[in-house]
């Protein structure tokens, strides 16, 4: 989509030995501005200096100087880059407009040597050009996060679904309780009137009395005890059994752990291949180096030469832009006569099929070298993810073995335990048998209603006290369950949003590639309808899914397939390659795709700039036409043209002629 709000501040630009260029102060407006002249007027260069400020570390610093600077005024901000030469490299210092400048590099900055644009032109494969700023496995991690997230509120909520399932049964059970608990109160109190009403004084003397009343309270105070003890040894019991099941449990996960690796044996072949590949980041760093030099100079005619002891030496500054500026330039007419270049490596004069066959060597070795790297990480990943599975299963049969010892003393506890309170429960029902005893003997006409009455009595009172401990748990269960489904309706709301947050993560890459796809598609079909290529019927993009190996997982990758469809004289259509295409067409194609990737990466939010370079190719009426069309989209377009090709355009735009 264009930029939302058009800007209408003007922008000054101070290069100073910047590619060509000596000093230069330029203003640009908002809009269009054209950088127009011949050949060798720093118009490339000066287009590497906006490149410059803006964050990009792919300008030149002049052959002779061993500092550089470029300021840039926007919005009462000023943005300032250095350039430093030291043994042969360049570093960048400053505050630039961006402290990331790949999307900017990739979509914005469209020079000839633009990624985009060349990797249409040779036909490489799109879909990772496209995607190269996507960090997926940061993707992948907050899939992996909120997933998590997400399982844990679903086993949450299915919980309190249990949970809300359980509560009429824990109702009916305290009311059930509550019943029992009243029944038995009224009967405990049937029985004190019971015997409040029997009056032993008449019968027996007061020492009679008291012996069996303590008899009966002694009585009492064992069997309570003895409960006690029954139930702490049922309990004592039950937990020992559950030790003993989860012990044999552990045992067998143990008995099957049957690895005989360990992660500390594949350490040296992982550092190994490590080693291995550094080693071809380093080679690919230099090939790629070499390949971009090459291609500059290739670009730029090789070597600046004095044709003439008179004459000012050609700079050789615009390093795609054509010759035929006019015959009184001897450089130009020269340049437009021969195939031959200076090689910039040993100085003489050789042909440019030459160095284009050694360039094209270098970049077959650089995709063979990148194929090695690759197969190495896989390798390495492979390796890495067996080392993490081993150290997984080695931790966690560690805490098997921790668990096994802790659950055998644990054991040991219990079984002394259990030996205990056996003794004591052997103990408290030979008391209580001779308590029992000892009533049975007082049980005569006189007394053996009054004890059966104190049975009965004692017996209500500790059903009464477990009823009421009872119906104490009960309550708490409700309460509980009530406190926890208070939150259910955060709960699910939290899980709506974690929902739609991962079917969005999940489908993140997957429509950013079909939004590249239809971009591309859509402007191609407005470019060549505006443009009128000929027999070009179409130009688009396929995006394909294909299952391929990583490692020892099989996943399904996307790739773009380029289809380029054109029609005979008769009307009848056919699919060509894209190195059919003439030039024009392929540098047309390869900034539609510049395009696409700057409106599906949102890049005019954070840069203001498209610069336009090396468009030779294209008829001067076309430039015009497709100049209008990139103007919709961008704050400030800055295009480097020739004069003829600049006269096409309309006079509504800042032309600087100057540099």
């Amino acid at each position: 989509m264009p930029s939302s709000e058009p800007v209408a501040s003007s922008i000054d630009v101070v290069a100073e030995r910047i590619g060509g260029i000596d000093r230069t102060e330029v203003t640009l407006d908002p809009g269009v501005n054209v950088l127009t002249g011949r050949n060798a007027t720093n118009r490339t260069s000066f287009l590497q200096s906006i490149m410059a400020a803006i964050g990009s570390d792919r300008p030149s610093l002049k052959g002779d100087a061993e500092t550089g600077r470029v300021e840039l005024s926007l919005d009462d901000e000023e943005y300032t880059r250095t350039l430093e030469r030291h043994d042969g490299t360049v570093t960048f210092d400053g505050r630039p407009y961006l402290a990331d400048p790949e999307l900017a590099d990739l979509f914005a900055f469209l020079l000839e040597s633009n990624e985009a644009r060349r990797a249409v032109r040779r036909g490489d494969e799109l879909r990772e050009l496209i995607m190269r700023p996507i960090d997926t496995d940061e993707i992948e991690a907050e899939i992996a996060a909120v997933g998590a997230d997400k399982r844990d509120l679903d086993d949450r909520l299915d919980r309190l679904e249990e949970l809300e399932g359980e509560r009429p049964a824990l109702e009916e059970r305290r009311r059930a309780i509550e019943a029992d608990i009243d029944a038995k109160r009224d009967r405990l109190a049937a029985l004190r009137e019971d015997l409040e009403a029997f009056d032993l004084t008449l019968d027996a003397s007061q020492d009679r009395r008291e012996d069996v009343e303590e008899t009966i309270s002694d009585l009492q105070d064992a069997r309570a005890e003895l409960e006690s003890a029954e139930y702490e040894l049922e309990t004592e019991r039950e937990s020992k059994a559950e030790l003993e099941a989860e012990r044999d449990e552990i045992e067998s996960e143990l008995a099957a752990f049957d690895d005989v690796d360990s992660p500390e044996r594949l350490e040296g072949r992982v550092q190994e291949l490590r080693g291995r590949k550094r080693s071809l980041d380093t080679t690919l760093n230099e090939l790629q180096s070499v390949i971009r030099f090459n291609e500059e100079h290739l670009e730029d005619g090789g070597l600046d030469l004095e044709l003439e002891p008179e004459g000012e030496p050609n700079r050789g500054d615009e390093s795609t832009e054509s010759t035929g500026a006019g015959s009184a330039d001897v450089t130009d007419r020269l340049l437009a006569e021969t195939t031959d270049v200076v090689c910039w490596t040993c100085g003489s004069t050789v042909e440019r099929d030459r160095i284009e066959s050694t360039l094209e060597r270098l970049r077959s070795l650089h995709q063979r070298t990148l194929g090695e790297r690759n197969d190495l990480q896989d390798r390495i990943d492979d390796l890495a993810g067996r080392q993490r599975e081993l150290r997984e299963r080695t931790e966690e049969r560690r805490e098997l073995e921790d668990r096994l010892s802790s659950i055998e003393d644990e054991l040991e506890r219990r079984r002394l335990r259990i030996a205990d309170l056996e003794r004591d429960v052997t103990d408290l029902r030979t008391r209580v048998e001779d308590l029992e005893g000892e009533t049975d003997a007082l049980e005569t006409t006189d007394y053996g209603e009054v004890i059966e009455t104190h049975r009965e009595l004692t017996q209500l009172e500790m059903e009464l006290e477990r009823l009421e401990d009872e119906r104490t748990d009960v309550a708490e269960q409700l309460a509980d369950i009530d406190a926890k489904l208070d939150d259910k309706d955060d709960l699910e709301s939290r899980r709506d949003e974690l929902t739609d947050e991962l079917a969005d993560l999940r489908t993140r890459v997957d429509r950013l590639e079909k939004n590249a796809v239809r971009a591309f598609n859509d402007h191609m079909d407005s470019i060549l309808s505006i443009l009128e290529y000929g027999n070009v019927e179409r130009i688009w993009i396929e995006r394909r899914e294909t299952p391929v190996r990583e490692g020892r997982r099989a996943v399904t990758k996307t790739a773009f397939d380029l289809h380029i469809v054109r029609t005979t004289d008769d009307g009848t259509t056919y699919e060509d390659r894209i190195d059919h295409l003439s030039e024009s067409e392929r540098e047309v194609t390869g900034l539609i795709f510049a395009l696409a990737g700057f409106l599906v990466h949102d890049v005019h939010e954070t840069v203001p700039f498209v610069l336009l370079d090396s468009l030779e190719a294209i008829d001067a009426a076309r430039i015009a036409d497709l100049v209008a069309y990139f103007e919709e989209y961008v704050d400030y377009l800055v295009v480097a043209l020739l004069r003829e090709d600049a006269d096409a355009l309309p006079e509504s735009y800042t032309y600087v002629t100057e540099i």
